[in-house]
């Protein structure tokens, strides 16, 4: 826009600057804020984005003094710098097919050393320290101080991205095994805390561990002030949709204990993040306008004195004209390229560095790289969590991808591809950071480590102490969390006797006989998205209230109702709104607290079955490997439960997608007190016997009358299958050619049972009829034992439950609400012809009965295929 009164306009901005000079800071920003409010009541639509100019938020006389050794420090970076780069080259020397990064940790190098010397707070424990968590990418600089610190060996080094033993065998880290690819809990369980290789998940998981330290001290579980939750990201990163998914809640639950350090290097994978804009100007548009605060650490220490003569603000002009793409090549070349294509495209910001020589426009870092500039930015997070600003804080800091590889990969568009380095590019990279090795050295690979008794050592080791510990560390020691007896909360479910409700109105209430038991209750963190009252959980509200940082501050349209919608600041309840995500980040924090802070609690998120592994499948992969504890519900199970819903509601898959997921354990009851046997079963394994693993159980929303659990079959049912019932005289006469076995679970077990009236009644043929629970169960069960004897043949061992209780040949027919490959996990375990009926395709809308005839897996269809079989 044409400046028509130039001025006037410098009479307003001279006012603004004595403003500044003479009232501070505080009151510019108060009549800045007036000024805006006063334009949007005159209709005034600004023009401009919501964005700073392309300079550093903290100005140099707010920057104060380093509080550390800069000149150790550097040398520690440099030190760090060269043991990643070592790493990663000698495995694919090795191998080459290993792969590794050396460019993303080269970008980041200071942003993780400020950290490490000056903010992440450890603890002897693990459990009361600061979450980090780590770009995945960078992982070999992690591993880098980890060695030198004396927590990794050279051994482990030496075998990056090399976990399997040379006999095959998984190798344990702590003693000398190989070192994962990636921040892996699973595979390194007692050094990662977090797995952020799936980008995106880290940022969400960050805020939801953010808040869920907030909810365990609102409710006096534990108090989690003064840790901090900080997480490393890259700008590439926040494409991904689940990277920016929480901003939102982040900023409106006031999480000042949170700050996302976004490592800027401008570059993806393959190319520039925003080759034709400018990704930094975007984040900080996209933050501030979220509620964070944001600080931008574009520029090195080197730059100061050109800002400083800038007084028209001509350079700062035209690094704002700067595309992205244009920084990425200016990156890559030398000082002269950038005299003639930048600083001599505009006659006043020549001037401004005509004294310079090309070997100082060559030095001038980005912010990135500058400890100065990095450490007042961490100094002015924190201090928005000790001030309790209630804004989450943002650094913005750009750097380089590929930071001292030279033409190796500096800035390059192959950075991220960079896994091997000619002796040339080493060598030039050992003089540019006066690294103490010799040629041989360089040949060799060799890692550096100072002497113990070195002025590194003692510096490394006296920062630690002063923060606390150790970081990552992950511990998963934690109290034994005791499981009221099942007569205490389930025993109606147990002998239902015939009472009529759906398999999700007996688990919610189940659910709250828990929640009054004085010691597990408190613990158990009741989650759903959305449909509480759907699932018939609005008693909840009453008896222990939802969850809100702020209280209730509205009286709600339903208050004079005895369910009436109650939030309070000590709520047990998340209520995460339409977000299957947010609430499965909020599980995973509550079902991670056991490692991260100490402390067991049993998160139960309820949901559609249908939005659960198919919608957020890769949030439920990161549960698994961090170790999560848990469970999960899948209300209105099943492809035939929910008539009239259709395709887009109706489940078929999903519990065959939990049984690719190790850990989990994946259940599908057909009764209520197939239900309470189940989840008196997971307690004990996750809360007394404190095993890694999280349990899914699908349930029905259709009422019918609930059978009580038959005696003696608890053992059977936990392993997957029990007998139920026999139909005619098995034991006496039977043959094959007239006997069936009968499979039946969930909704479709009365089926079962209906057809073997049928098979018995009109037909003559006898059959036993089994619940199946849970056919993964019986499959890892019968793999194992496979693998054992294939392993060692010599040795004496029963066989297989599912053999066990399916052994002969009477054929086999199994049916369930979900696609045949569910029941089929067990074929190749059964010596017996198994036909199996399941509902693959796509969803209808009609009712249960119809749909059950259209997908054939009712009582009809169950008839025709044990005829069949016989037949055959």
């Amino acid at each position: 826009m044409q400046d028509t009164d130039s001025e006037e306009t410098r009479e307003w901005l001279e006012a603004l600057q004595a403003v500044v000079a003479n009232a501070g800071p505080e009151r510019a920003l108060h009549l800045i804020e007036q000024l805006q409010s006063s334009a949007q009541e005159l209709g005034l639509v600004p023009q401009t984005q919501p964005y700073s100019a392309y300079r550093n938020s903290i100005a140099l006389e707010r920057q104060g003094t380093y509080p550390g050794d800069l000149r150790i420090e550097e040398r520690l970076t440099a030190l760090m710098r060269w043991n990643a780069l070592a790493m990663v080259v000698r495995a694919n020397e090795a191998y080459g097919e290993l792969g590794g990064h050396i460019a993303s940790y080269a970008s980041a190098a200071e942003i993780f050393e400020l950290g490490f010397n000056h903010f992440f707070k450890g603890s002897a424990c693990g459990q009361r320290s600061d979450l980090v968590f780590f770009q995945p990418h960078s992982a070999p600089g992690v591993y880098a101080r980890a060695f030198i610190e004396g927590r990794l060996s050279e051994a482990q080094l030496a075998r990056y991205r090399q976990e399997i033993s040379r006999d095959g065998e998984k190798q344990d880290e702590s003693a000398g095994g190989g070192l994962c690819s990636y921040p892996h809990p699973w595979l390194m369980p007692n050094f990662w805390q977090f797995p952020t290789g799936s980008m995106g998940l880290g940022p969400l998981n960050a805020v939801y561990q953010a808040r869920f330290m907030r909810y365990l001290t609102a409710r006096g579980l534990l108090d989690c002030t003064g840790r901090h939750v900080w997480g490393v990201f890259g700008d590439g990163e926040m494409d991904e949709p689940e990277s920016i998914a929480g901003l939102t809640l982040a900023a409106r639950e006031g999480l000042d204990n949170l700050c996302f350090i976004v490592n800027c290097n401008l570059q993806r994978l393959d190319g520039p993040v925003r080759g034709n804009g400018q990704i930094i100007q975007e984040l900080e548009s996209l933050f501030h306008g979220a509620g964070w605060h944001v600080i931008k650490v574009l520029w090195g220490s080197e730059w100061d004195a050109l800002f400083a003569r800038d007084t028209q603000h001509v350079l700062l002009r035209a690094l704002s004209r700067t595309v992205d793409g244009q920084y990425q090549t200016l990156g890559a070349k030398d000082g002269a390229y950038n005299i003639e294509h930048f600083f001599r495209q505009d006659p006043e910001v020549q001037k401004l560095v005509a004294h310079m020589s090309e070997a100082e426009i060559d030095g001038l870092k980005r912010g990135g790289h500058d400890f100065r500039k990095l450490y007042a930015a961490f100094a002015e997070a924190q201090a928005q969590a000790v001030n309790k600003s209630g804004r989450p804080t943002v650094i913005l800091a750009k750097t380089k991808k590929g930071y001292g590889l030279g033409g190796a990969g500096e800035s390059r568009m192959t950075a991220h591809q960079a896994k091997k380095l000619d002796l040339g590019a080493v060598k030039a990279f050992r003089d540019r950071f006066a690294l103490p090795l010799t040629d041989e050295d360089l040949a060799e690979l060799r890692f550096i480590k100072p002497a113990d008794d070195s002025a590194e050592m003692h510096y490394l080791r006296q920062r630690r102490a002063a923060l606390g510990g150790a970081l990552p560390l992950r511990n998963a020691q934690a109290p034994v969390l005791p499981v009221p007896p099942l007569a205490a909360w389930g025993d109606f479910a147990v002998r239902a006797d015939g009472k009529e409700m759906s398999t999700t109105m007996a688990a919610v209430r189940m659910l709250g006989n828990l929640l009054k038991d004085p010691t597990l209750g408190p613990r158990i963190v009741p989650i759903v998205a959305d449909e509480a009252r759907t699932f018939g959980m609005a008693s909840l509200f009453r008896q222990i209230g939802i969850y809100a940082p702020d209280g209730q501050k509205y009286e709600p349209e339903d208050r004079d109702t005895m369910l009436y919608y109650r939030e309070t600041r000590d709520g047990q309840l998340l209520e995460e709104g339409i977000n299957e995500a947010g609430a499965m980040s909020s599980w995973i924090s509550a079902a991670t607290s056991y490692s991260v802070h100490g402390l067991p609690m049993l998160p139960v998120y309820i949901y559609y079955s249908m939005f659960g592994f198919q919608r957020v499948g890769d949030l439920i992969w990161s549960a698994a490997d961090q170790r999560c504890r848990g469970f999960l519900f899948g209300a209105t199970a099943g492809r035939t439960t929910l008539g009239g819903e259709g395709l887009q509601h109706q489940d078929g898959s999903s519990l065959l997608v939990a049984s690719t997921v190790p850990n989990c354990v994946a259940w599908d009851p057909a009764h209520a007190g197939e239900v309470a046997v189940i989840m008196e079963h997971g307690m004990q394994r996750m809360l007394v016997q404190q095993r890694d693993e999280f349990h899914y159980v699908v349930m029905m929303n259709e009422n019918h009358a609930m059978p009580s659990l038959p005696e003696g079959v608890q053992g059977d049912l936990v392993r997957g299958l029990y007998r139920l019932q026999v139909f005619g005289d098995v034991g006496k006469g039977s043959t094959y050619s007239r006997h069936v076995r009968l499979l039946g679970s969930g909704a479709i077990l009365r089926e079962v049972l209906k057809a073997a009236q049928v098979l018995h009644a009109e037909h003559g043929i006898t059959s036993e009829v089994f619940s199946a629970t849970s056919y993964s169960e019986l499959a890892r069960d019968a793999r194992a034992q496979q693998q054992l004897d294939r392993s060692s043949p010599q040795a004496q061992r029963g066989p297989s439950h599912v053999n066990q209780l399916l052994s002969g040949n009477a054929p086999i027919v199994a049916a369930s609400d979900y696609v045949r490959a569910w029941p089929q996990l067990i074929t190749e375990y059964v010596d017996a012809k198994l036909v199996t009926l399941g509902t693959d395709g796509f969803g209808r809308s009609d009712t249960r009965q119809q749909l059950r005839r259209f997908f054939e897996v009712d009582a009809q269809a169950v008839v025709a295929a044990a005829l069949d079989v016989l037949r055959d």
